[in-house]
């Protein structure tokens, strides 16, 4: 398989959206609308990644981080591309731009229920934290359940 691997912009974002709406395990909300990605690719410029095969977008990643952790987010790689190892290509990507910036740790988030995703990640050297939950709160309320 020949791709091309590049920074994610926002001239990806309706690809990149119609990707996620279309992979399980991803859920979307109001921090997937078009102003929060683009606060989000501007504030970790060049840290987020596509690939396309030709000019199609077969996959796609978030990255950041807050100073002192990195996040990924939605890794999503289309049916027909996956394992062949491009899922892994953009994590390392990823993580060599976070290294870079000597962030020490990075995070991600599954749902609970999203055994392939756990299996992807942990195969791939991620640790499942059992001592550690996730609590949140809203601070807008947007009204709708999905972006989308």
């Amino acid at each position: 398989m020949r791709c091309t691997i590049m920074p994610m912009s926002m001239r990806d974002y309706d690809e990149v959206l119609a990707l996620w709406q279309n992979t399980e395990g991803v859920g979307l909300n109001e921090s997937d609308r078009r102003s929060a990605i683009a606060a989000y690719l501007n504030r970790n410029s060049g840290m987020s990644f596509v690939a396309r095969d030709g000019k199609k977008l077969i996959a796609a990643v978030l990255c950041g981080h807050d100073g002192r952790r990195g996040y990924l987010h939605h890794l999503a790689v289309s049916p027909p591309y996956r394992r062949n190892g491009l899922g892994t290509k953009l994590v390392e990507k990823c993580l060599a731009r976070l290294k870079r910036l000597r962030i020490v740790k990075c995070n991600i988030f599954l749902f609970t229920d999203n055994a392939d995703g756990e299996q992807f990640w942990t195969s791939n050297g991620w640790k499942k934290r059992p001592d550690i939950c996730l609590v949140q709160k809203n601070l807008i309320s947007s009204g709708r359940k999905r972006c989308c």
